[in-house]
């Protein structure tokens, strides 16, 4: 007997993509853009491309395309991307948020996906990007509107590829920044890292009360809490509070405010390290 395709049916192609059955299937008939399996009981079953193909047909759309123009944006063969040095994709990527360029940031981000590994993407051009965006701004030669609108544009763009991170079978961790610390930047690329490497992420994200923390824990029992900090005063803070939690869960601390002494306060893993780096490293270290 054969094994059944791998896959999902329509109905859930429709949650996860957000389109409606119905147009699901014109696509699928009208252009080809899904070719589905078929298990022995007829039933049609859509595997990852399809379902990355009609994401990028509805984004598409979404910018004004023509549907039949999508359709053949999507089915043609791609030609393999050109990798630009990732000192050029940060000059590329700070330069239209530093314009307010809407448009030219998302379709760089577009762009910045489509050519390199998610892990590259984060580590070789997110993250830098808001290091030198942070820079600038103590140094103040950009202004709170700049630092503010690049920081809502790309934590919105992360946001969007973390939907689905809750699904699989692996372990579980959780994720959030305490009380008074507002900037998530690097817990989201940190928890989108776990997540590749087969966690499941539950994100409190910004400004969490401790006592929010500790509910979540209690409640889903997970396997770790990472916590991100840009402010040593936040960690500082909540320390003794963590030092408890930890006879339930093990916990990790990174971030510019994270330090050697105050991990040891919160007895918790220091992460040194880049947040795609510090994923790899709690992920090698679970084994």
């Amino acid at each position: 007997m054969t094994a059944p395709p791998l896959g999902v049916r329509i109905g859930e192609l429709s949650r996860r993509v957000g389109v409606a059955p119905e147009t699901l299937r014109a696509w699928e008939r009208r252009y080809g853009v899904l070719c589905p399996a078929r298990t022995d009981a007829g039933y049609r079953i859509y595997d990852r491309d399809d379902e990355l193909r009609a994401r990028r047909m509805r984004q598409l759309i979404d910018g004004g395309w023509a549907a039949g123009e999508a359709a053949g944006a999507v089915t043609e063969p791609a030609a393999p991307p050109v990798l630009a040095p990732p000192a050029a994709a940060v000059g590329e990527l700070l330069g239209a948020l530093l314009h307010f360029a809407s448009a030219e940031a998302h379709a760089t981000f577009d762009r910045l996906l489509a050519a390199r590994s998610l892990d590259g993407a984060l580590r070789d051009v997110v993250l830098p990007v808001m290091h030198e965006i942070g820079e600038r701004w103590a140094r103040g030669e950009i202004t709170v509107a700049q630092e503010h609108y690049a920081t809502e544009l790309l934590a919105g763009r992360l946001r969007g590829l973390a939907r689905e991170w809750d699904d699989g079978l692996g372990p579980r961790a959780v994720l959030a920044c305490p009380s008074g610390e507002r900037h998530d930047i690097g817990l989201l690329c940190c928890g989108l890292a776990l997540h590749r490497r087969g966690w499941r992420v539950t994100y409190l994200g910004p400004d969490t009360p401790v006592e929010a923390l500790t509910s979540t824990v209690g409640a889903l029992a997970p396997s770790l809490v990472v916590i991100g900090v840009l402010q040593s005063e936040t960690l500082r803070a909540v320390a003794p509070e963590l030092a408890e939690l930890a006879d339930e869960v093990a916990i990790a601390v990174g971030g510019a405010g994270a330090t050697p002494s105050l991990a040891a306060a919160a007895r918790a893993r220091h992460l040194d390290t880049d947040p795609v780096s510090a994923a790899g490293e709690l992920s090698r270290a679970r084994g």
